[in-house]
């Protein structure tokens, strides 16, 4: 079969904005499913690409926008819960990641169903674990396991899984990716440090000793674009990492190093990594770190040869790659420090 009509959610995100231009550039028709079309007003240039104003978490509207797709992309994720009162309630910190962790994807494979879509491909995490202390890798956990169970051609009987309902859909072609963090131009992991680096001589490193193995974006892009017809994918879970291991100490120097920056970083304890990122959850607007975080971070972020990598997938180093556009941010920086200082 081939996969010409492609719906795309989480279109307007930093991944979704790679993965639906490179669709476009393959010749690819892609409507694109969002909750605000400004956010996707790059992408309406490409003629190939509809951009629809919508209710993603509407069922009924999703199998209205799905029908006549020959597959349905889903990359919709947050890092971050909207934590609303006070921080010590833990069901104020529940409901942003299930529900778009979980109840979403649930409604993505109903959705399907309904409008006649067998091609699934679902964006998880390393780390992805229903039995995780982490909120964040306890619900991508879960949805993983919705989407496995979608694909199983001999349904188990309904069940529950930490609370989630289990209804199998049958036949569907469904692959799983669980990158690493994910780096490049835009991103929220290399560009909030190197802000930090930017802005502190002095920087206190709360799990110093995490361990990640960073993917360019274009290499988790051109993962998802190559498995989409390929029947070798169907029914696998992907792992997709870079070729290097680092710790969070070691990709601060290696920031620090391409910025050309002589910071002093201060590794923490254990005990003082998690008060930290106790302190900074407290902190109003952009979560630099939160417990959330600190809890992610204990399960090491690297790609552990159970779920190999797509045949003839070589991903590029971060060191020949990243360079180019974090110096390009440093330079763009300082010209705008400029501008500001002579009031322009």
């Amino acid at each position: 079969m081939n996969f010409e009509r492609l719906c795309v959610l989480g279109g307007s995100g930093f991944v979704g904005m790679a993965l639906v231009s490179e669709l476009a550039s393959r010749g690819l028709f892609v409507r694109v499913l969002t909750r605000r079309r400004e956010h996707a007003k790059a992408l309406v240039l490409l003629p190939t690409v509809e951009v629809v104003e919508t209710d993603v978490h509407d069922e009924r509207e999703l199998a209205r926008q799905f029908m006549g797709s020959d597959a349905v992309i889903n990359l919709v994720g947050i890092l971050h819960e909207s934590v609303k009162g006070r921080v010590d309630r833990p069901e104020a910190r529940r409901g942003d990641f299930h529900r778009t962790h979980v109840e979403l994807p649930r409604k993505v494979i109903g959705a399907c169903a309904q409008a006649g879509v067998s091609r699934l491909l679902h964006m998880s995490a390393l780390g992805a674990d229903p039995t995780s202390r982490s909120a964040y890798q306890r619900s991508k956990g879960i949805a993983e396991a919705l989407v496995r169970e979608a694909g199983l051609t001999a349904s188990p009987e309904p069940g529950t899984l930490n609370g989630a309902k289990l209804t199998a859909r049958r036949g569907m072609q469904v692959t799983v990716f669980r990158p690493s963090v994910i780096f490049g131009p835009g991103d929220s992991f290399l560009n909030l440090f190197a802000r930090l680096l930017r802005l502190l001589p002095i920087i206190p490193l709360a799990s110093s000793r995490a361990r990640f193995q960073p993917v360019y974006v274009n290499d988790v892009v051109r993962a998802f674009a190559d498995s989409l017809g390929n029947p070798e994918s169907f029914g696998k879970t992907y792992d997709l990492c870079g070729p290097k291991v680092y710790t969070l100490l070691e990709l601060m120097q290696f920031l620090a190093h391409t910025l050309g920056l002589n910071r002093k970083l201060i590794p923490l304890s254990d005990r003082l990594s998690y008060w930290n990122a106790w302190l900074l959850e407290l902190k109003p607007g952009a979560k630099i770190m939160t417990r959330e975080n600190y809890y992610a971070m204990q399960t090491p972020n690297v790609c552990e040869g159970s779920n190999p990598f797509p045949s003839g997938w070589q991903p590029a180093a971060l060191e020949a790659v990243a360079p180019s556009w974090l110096q390009s941010a440093s330079q763009r920086g300082r010209y705008q420090s400029f501008r500001h200082q002579a009031h322009r």
